[in-house]
């Protein structure tokens, strides 16, 4: 994936996390476990990002 489609997958995330807990505080949510996915959805694409910053990072010091 491009870091471009990371952003925009995480972005993505974070909308649909957005959207599940206003279902949630409303009382319209039926599946409890969508949070929990997309709170480690997120957090995998965060690790990702940030694994590949450091490696670029590293990269360039050798460079």
């Amino acid at each position: 994936m491009t870091p471009d489609d990371l952003v925009q997958r995480l972005d993505d995330a974070h909308e649909e996390l957005f959207n599940l807990r206003f279902q949630f505080s409303t009382g319209q949510l039926e599946n409890f476990n969508r949070l929990t996915e997309v709170k480690r959805d997120i957090a995998r694409l965060k690790t990702i990002m940030r694994e590949r910053e450091l490696e670029q990072m590293w990269e360039e010091e050798e460079a």
